[in-house]
């Protein structure tokens, strides 16, 4: 298949289906009406005419403009600022058993409403943005203890300031002092909805509470690759050929600089730049930019069968994060990958990985050999823990690894779909969301020395772990929807196979819940 034949369709409606489905596909879609203007409205200062935000708990920038606001004098305004996700919250008394709707209108990149303590599971919704403000909304019952919630907006890491007006939560309560006021406001502008907003289609999901939800950015499944930087038989490329297919691509690999131990540097392979025609560092960057223009995500990878990066110590591990951020500045790359194979120190990684994350890598990634992965007690499996409120997702290679035990206990043989699903159990009952697991697997068999199996085989794993169908002779209890998606060594062995790997899995990732 030319480079030229991609899935374009595919793409498009991945970026575009993942944006509105990422957190929301556990409960469905739920269509929206403005609520009735007798309902009373438990949150105080829900319009923020105050003018101030007194009644809600902020971080970030928060304060009040009087422009954009969607009704009243005022609205809020929050700005999100290096690993704050400028949100604000208040706690409101309920009543237990008893059913509530949750609304607020906002503006902005990537804005999140959610719900905490309702006694019947967390649920939270979000929209990725719109020229005017928009409606958000979530029901929810309340659980038979539950005596108050707390009520939450907040903006995405890195994205412009975000806007809120006339929240509210309907249902049964003492509503504050202010509530007739701003109710009659809320009332006289519901007339004017169709021409000040373009849309009011909103969304309700039911999510896990972590710190962090996964990165909007993102399709709910992804195809995570490695590119090379060196020639090693495999088809040679240059990076604006990758296909856009892979959503996440990984650079393999940035060097260990022998003088400042921890430390890594990039520089292109002369002998690939040669045989690509002279493939130069300013080409090499724009594509990176090309890449990411598409919607693709390009990360840094630091480590590889030959690394010899140690982060073991303070000093170490802050020469990492520096070097890491140094080249994160310099070429613009989305984040780091962890692909360390001769040992690794949860402690110092993860501090490192925070210094990262805090200074623009936004996105995550780690690819761990099988062993490392057998329980929650072994370095690589703490780090992933210890990180995952800013962990993306976590690619084991599944892959030169011989016969391992299964969640089950069992052990399985490499090369099989049952060896794919009972280790990804692990790390599922380990502690890692769904969409942190994702299955590394060679895009041929020269992209490993043992473990390759088809990308037929890879769909059916990511059927049995997201829907219960196409298992093996292992069966989990339980499924897991939404499952991260695959990864493969490599792009540049998938491109040398015709591209069988990704033309195989990256549309099957659409049809996953």
């Amino acid at each position: 298949m030319d480079l030229v034949e991609v899935d374009v369709a595919s793409r498009t409606r991945r970026a575009l289906g993942a944006v509105l489905a990422g957190v929301l596909a556990v409960a469905g879609l739920t269509l929206v009406v403005v609520g009735s203007a007798s309902a009373a409205n438990l949150v105080a200062n829900p319009g923020f005419d105050a003018g101030s935000t007194s009644g809600w708990t902020c971080s970030g920038t928060a304060g009040v403009v009087t422009t954009p606001k969607r009704s009243g004098s005022h609205a809020l305004a929050n700005t999100p600022a290096g690993s704050d996700n400028a949100r604000c919250s208040q706690t409101i008394a309920v009543k237990p058993s008893s059913a509530y709707k949750l609304t607020a209108w906002v503006q902005g990149s990537y804005v999140y409403m959610g719900v905490t303590g309702t006694g019947s599971g967390d649920k939270s919704t979000w929209t990725p943005g719109s020229s005017g403000f928009s409606q958000l909304s979530i029901d929810f019952t309340t659980g038979a203890s539950a005596s108050s919630v707390t009520v939450f907006l907040h903006g995405w890491y890195g994205q412009p300031t975000y806007y809120v007006d006339d929240v509210s939560l309907d249902g049964p309560g003492t509503p504050p002092t202010s509530t007739s006021t701003s109710t009659s406001t809320s009332t006289s502008t519901s007339t004017s909805t169709s021409t000040s907003t373009s849309t009011t289609t909103t969304t309700t999901s039911t999510t896990t509470t972590t710190t962090r939800p996964q990165d909007p950015t993102l399709p709910k499944h992804v195809l995570t690759g490695y590119w090379h930087n060196f020639d090693n038989g495999s088809r040679l490329l240059k990076l604006a050929d990758v296909p856009t297919t892979y959503d996440i691509v990984a650079v393999a690999f940035a060097d260990a600089v022998p003088a400042t131990r921890g430390a890594v540097a990039f520089n292109l392979d002369p002998t690939l730049s040669s045989k690509l025609g002279g493939y130069t560092d300013a080409q090499f960057k724009a594509d990176i930019r090309t890449l990411q223009a598409r919607g693709q995500k390009v990360i840094i990878s630091v480590g590889g069968e030959k690394g010899t990066i140690w982060v073991g110590d303070s000093a170490s591990s802050s020469a990492f994060a520096n070097s890491v951020r140094t080249l994160i500045a310099n070429y613009g790359f989305d984040g780091v990958d962890i692909d360390l194979e001769n040992g690794i120190n949860a402690t110092h990684m993860g501090s490192a990985l925070r210094s990262i994350h805090a200074g623009g890598g936004k996105i995550i990634t780690m690819a761990p050999q099988t062993i490392d992965m057998q329980s929650t007690g072994q370095e690589y499996f703490k780090l992933a823990l210890a990180v995952k409120d800013i962990l993306t997702v976590v690619n084991m290679q599944y892959y030169n690894s011989g016969t391992m035990l299964g969640c089950d206990q069992k052990v399985y043989a490499q090369g099989t779909v049952d060896f794919l699903v009972a280790l990804a159990c692990i790390q599922l009952q380990g502690g890692l969301r769904p969409d942190q697991v994702g299955l590394g697997l060679p895009a041929s068999p020269s992209g490993a020395g043992g473990g390759y199996q088809s990308p037929a085989n890879v769909n059916k794993a990511l059927d049995c772990l997201a829907k219960g169908t196409n298992c093996g002779s292992f069966k989990p209890s339980q499924t897991w929807p939404g499952i991260r998606g695959a990864m493969t060594w490599s792009i540049n062995w998938d491109a040398s196979s015709s591209w069988q790997f990704s033309n195989t899995v990256a549309p099957h990732l659409d049809t996953l819940p």
